[in-house]
């Protein structure tokens, strides 16, 4: 029997947006390492954006991956839109046509791959897809749902019935008193559920889209999530009860540097030359991600507070962080302000930047795989959350971890102003609540350390769902 036939073939599908594009080919490596065949599936629009963005690209950003050895084969497929639409700009319809239109253009591409020389035997895809469980149920596939955020946020999400019951969502006048009822879930504020759960307004359509993923998700033979079992205990044995549920975090591509596949949708920055001119720990690397957009109002304040600091500083600001429409959303004066002591770009390789010995804090939206990074490199965390799970990501690392604080010392404020801004930054870089994050931080690497190690939680749970993969798939032997 050749090797191909008894090696687990996944097809994986990346939802289109980078922060989870990114843990998706940390998954497709990491199960390839393991010795699956992963086709690897992109949108037409995402691999338009990576390729402009970096050069020499091509047409298969895992060319180099599989020189060294990994066989991970790549697919696009359209999303329903040209690829040169502004998705950014016009997000609403993007978003419908990532519920109505792709999961035809998935089903074509799933029947070819059914019936071809080496054919799949499951389905890894996003948990906010609306379709995969559908497609795999008509196709005789396993379904494998990869969950990119927390724990916590997904039993939010999996128990939005018990929210609606109780009154804290889906109405418009929503409770406001602590959530103490969903199983796993120590008490909460409203102010800490993930944005769309907080909404008054439950009829757009990315609520369309969160209610029918879930709806679908119920379907899921597996589900595999990025983050630790010790991180998230309590709520991950509570999903455990009901669900084949494997946290296998944190993902990162811990391989040789060979198997790196280009992800940036923007042109990076080589920001090492500049670090190398500061002292240790004292810049601050500010980044809001790849998807929420910042206020005009609120990155000037930011603006200001950052020069009223007097920190050194690299500011990611990516070309639509206000809207595309918007090429210069900094105010007046802000760049000959910061002279030698900050630089902005417009991308940049994060892990490397948050490594580097220069760097002392993190102002950041609460992305999970910025959080995730952060720990790694032990940076304590400045939080400014925006959108979906950055509220629930900041109690995690402002309460339960007590790795970061809160931009604005109060959750119930949705705006920030230069002074507190200004205070905070001088707080996490240079105040004595700086050197307790970085005591509590070193603690909870060393679990994210540990966990990926041979006897660790997120290794063994990693060869458990493999294993259990194989006996339903009738592949022998063990991972």
């Amino acid at each position: 029997m050749e090797d191909t036939q008894i090696k687990p073939h996944a097809l994986l599908f990346a939802y289109p947006l980078l922060g989870h594009i990114i843990p998706s080919i940390n998954l497709a490596i990491t199960l390839a390492s393991k010795g699956f065949t992963i086709t690897y599936v992109n949108t037409e629009a995402i691999h338009n954006h990576i390729s402009k963005a970096q050069s020499g690209v091509g047409d298969d950003i895992f060319l180099n991956t599989r020189k060294s050895g990994l066989d991970i084969r790549y697919k696009l497929v359209s999303d329903g839109l040209p690829v040169q639409f502004d998705r950014s700009l016009n997000h609403d319809q993007f978003m419908s046509s990532l519920l109505h239109v792709l999961s035809t253009h998935v089903e074509e591409l799933v029947v070819k791959m059914v019936r071809s020389d080496h054919p799949i035997t499951c389905i890894i895809a996003d948990t906010f897809f609306v379709w995969p469980s559908a497609i795999a149920k008509k196709h005789g596939l396993i379904h494998v749902s990869f969950w990119t955020e927390p724990a916590m946020v997904f039993t939010l999400y999996h128990h939005m019935d018990l929210l609606r019951d109780h009154g804290h969502f889906g109405s418009h006048n929503n409770r406001k008193d602590a959530i103490n009822y969903i199983p796993g879930v120590p008490a909460i504020e409203p102010t800490d559920l993930p944005s769309y759960l907080q909404d008054t307004d439950t009829s757009t359509i990315v609520h369309q889209i969160i209610f029918k993923a879930f709806e679908d998700a119920k379907g899921a033979d597996y589900i595999l999530c990025n983050t630790v079992q010790e991180l998230e205990s309590e709520t991950i044995s509570a999903l455990q009860i009901e669900k084949h549920f494997y946290p296998i975090g944190p993902i990162f591509p811990l391989g040789s540097p060979k198997q790196a596949v280009a992800t940036s949708l923007w042109t990076e920055s080589d920001c090492t030359k500049w670090l190398n001119t500061k002292p240790a720990n004292s810049v601050l690397y500010i980044s809001f991600g790849s998807y929420a957009h910042v206020s005009k109002k609120d990155l000037e304040e930011i603006a200001k507070g950052i020069l009223q600091s007097e920190v050194n500083f690299i500011w990611v600001l990516r070309p639509d962080i206000v809207s595309s429409d918007d090429e210069d959303p900094l105010p007046a004066g802000f760049l000959e302000g910061c002279k030698e002591r900050g630089i902005v770009v417009q991308w940049c390789q994060q892990s490397a930047v948050l490594c580097h010995p220069s760097v002392g804090g993190f102002l950041t939206h609460c992305g999970w795989n910025s959080i995730l990074e952060s720990v790694w490199c032990e940076i304590p965390l400045l939080c400014f959350p925006l959108l979906t799970d950055q509220f629930l990501n900041r109690k995690l690392v402002v309460d339960n971890w007590k790795i970061g604080i809160d931009i604005t010392g109060d959750q119930q404020k949705s705006s920030v102003d230069r002074e507190m801004v200004s205070t905070k930054i001088k707080l996490l870089m240079w105040g004595k609540s700086g050197g307790e994050l970085r005591r509590e931080i070193k603690k909870v690497r060393n679990m994210c350390e540990t966990a990926l190690m041979a006897n660790g939680s997120s290794h063994k749970n990693l060869d458990l769902f493999i294993n259990e993969l194989k006996k339903r798939a009738h592949i022998g032997g063990p991972c």
